[in-house]
């Protein structure tokens, strides 16, 4: 397979010949094969786990985004990453960098969510009129 894992400014890792991957999606952990179905998940801040014949298993820490795997690409699309030999380093700046937001953070993300809520019920109001 062939691995994107991509950010709003570039390209962090293209690889290939990835033999299986593993996320961390909103329903739990999904392992990816070659030639499993195609399929999109929303990817949450975790561990990302793949394996390639010449380097052996890698792992990478992701901020929360999008997977995508269509036929024999995957594409994963996120804010932050973070690559790392050790999972111990990597679990620790996932939980320093990731899972920790500061209570700005979190008030825009609330404030942003009611605009959002707020935009579709007036929405479809409008469409019931």
């Amino acid at each position: 397979m062939r691995l994107k894992i991509l950010l709003p400014f570039g390209v962090f890792a293209d690889l290939e010949a990835v033999e299986r991957i593993v996320v961390t999606t909103t329903a739990g952990s999904l392992g990816i094969l070659p030639n499993r179905l195609d399929c999109a998940a929303a990817i949450v801040p975790g561990i990302v786990e793949y394996q390639t014949a010449a380097d052996g298993v890698r792992y990478a820490a992701l901020d929360e985004g999008v997977m995508i795997k269509t036929g024999r690409e995957v594409v994963i699309s996120v804010r932050r990453a973070f690559a790392g030999d050790g999972l111990d380093l990597l679990q620790a700046q996932l939980e320093r960098e990731f899972l920790t937001q500061t209570a700005a953070e979190q008030e825009a993300r609330a404030v942003l969510a009611k605009l959002e809520s707020g935009f579709l019920h007036r929405f479809v109001d409008v469409r019931h009129e």
